[in-house]
């Protein structure tokens, strides 16, 4: 073999084992019989480039391959099932639901409006010497014939009368406590000692008196009421409830008139008052001619008291009835006709006034008792006039029932 070899010097010639490296890269291909070498790859006439070798402690290494990158996969588009049909039981709970909760909105939006109307004009808290608090709580109700808010024609027509001012009309405490519901009335004509006060509108002082109950309301207004019943029962008023008869007419129109039974015909001039014996659905008017007309009862003044405590408890039985109640709608004309000639006391809250519904219902119900205090003598010749005597023994009984929560063993009036 020559010095020269294809073109490699001599001394520049690689080791066996790189050779047989690069000659690998030629490959005898058969042709046809014959055998012919062919570069692998590469250009023609240009000797391939060997593959790395090793000198000693030297490495070349082959250049690096810079990967293909994977595709991204295809994102999944997920698609909503088509919603089944809402069965007719969900669909009535459903309804039901939303309904219920547009009922408590507007209830609770008619609440709050009516409790911030209420006309809190009475301040218990002023009157001096009040009797120490007792058990239960004590609610005292008055009829004024405040003709506030009723035009000449409507004073004409429910024959009020067209005396300017507030007088009582009637008067009665209602006891509430664990031995059930007391409704005790007050006649008018109860002959009390009204104790000493100060005018407000004259500055005048006045001296302790005897006089009647509704004379106390007439000289000095709510507070001297509260003060003369808290002085001549020992009972702690805790809350004051007064509506006129603008107001009574509005609130009997507004549930749909009250049912009343009379045992007897009825028909008394100056009230008004035209019933037959049976039972009747009473309007406005003829509710307030019923609970007014004192010349056709055999016990005057006592026989109608007992009248407005019959009708007053069913009037409360009728307005607190679940459908009036829990209706917002219908509940809202019924406490907005009573607003404008109720007044209360400054604590009094409309859930008060609703306990106070409540409360008076239950006495239709069996779950209390009606009376009058007891009477000693009906026509007690006065310097006032004829007024009424109460029988203070039992009286005084009564009161410290009432007074210590108890049950109360005094014997109703006879109808």
């Amino acid at each position: 073999m020559s010095d020269r070899l294809d073109g490699w010097a001599a001394a520049n010639r690689p080791s066996g084992r790189a050779w047989d490296i690069s000659t690998a890269e030629t490959q005898s291909i058969p042709v046809q019989g014959t055998t012919q070498s062919m570069p692998a790859q590469g250009t023609p006439g240009v000797p391939t480039k060997p593959a790395p070798y090793r000198r000693g402690e030297e490495t070349v290494s082959a250049p690096t391959l810079t990967p293909t990158p994977e595709p991204e996969p295809t994102p999944t588009v997920r698609r909503r099932a088509p919603k089944e049909p809402l069965s007719r039981r969900r669909r009535i709970i459903r309804l039901a639901i939303v309904t219920v909760s547009a009922l408590l909105l507007a209830s609770g939006s008619a609440y709050v409006w009516a409790d911030t109307q209420l006309n809190r004009e009475v301040d218990l808290g002023k009157s001096p010497d009040r009797p120490p608090p007792g058990k239960g709580t004590n609610y005292l109700i008055v009829g004024s014939d405040s003709r506030e808010g009723l035009s000449e024609q409507a004073r004409k027509n429910l024959r009020t009368g067209s005396a300017e001012g507030r007088r009582t009309d009637s008067m009665m405490v209602l006891h509430t406590g664990s031995n059930g519901t007391t409704m005790m009335s007050l006649p008018r004509d109860s002959w009390v000692t009204i104790p000493g006060f100060l005018r407000p509108d004259t500055g005048k002082t006045f001296a302790p008196s005897q006089n009647k109950l509704n004379a106390a309301y007439s000289m000095g207004g709510p507070d001297l009421l509260v003060s003369t019943i808290e002085r001549n029962t020992g009972l702690r008023i805790d809350h004051y409830a007064e509506i006129g008869f603008s107001g009574f007419v509005d609130v009997v129109d507004a549930v749909g008139g009250v049912r009343m039974c009379v045992d007897r015909d009825i028909k008394d001039p100056k009230s008004g008052l035209d019933l037959q014996k049976g039972c009747h659905t009473l309007d406005g008017a003829k509710a307030l001619a019923f609970v007014r007309q004192r010349k056709q009862e055999a016990k005057g003044d006592l026989g109608r008291t007992q009248n407005q405590q019959k009708f007053l408890a069913a009037l409360a039985d009728k307005a607190a009835t679940p459908g009036v109640l829990a209706n917002p709608f219908a509940a809202f004309p019924t406490v907005r006709a009573g607003l404008d000639t109720l007044i209360v006391d400054k604590d009094m809250g409309l859930r008060n006034l609703m306990s106070l519904f409540e409360a008076m219902k239950g006495v239709t119900s069996g779950d209390g008792r009606q009376l009058n205090v007891p009477v000693a003598n009906p026509n007690l010749r006065t310097s006032k006039g004829s007024a009424v005597q109460w029988n203070v023994t039992q009286a005084r009984r009564l009161f410290d029932q009432l007074r210590n929560d108890q049950p109360v063993d005094i014997a109703p009036p006879t109808p």
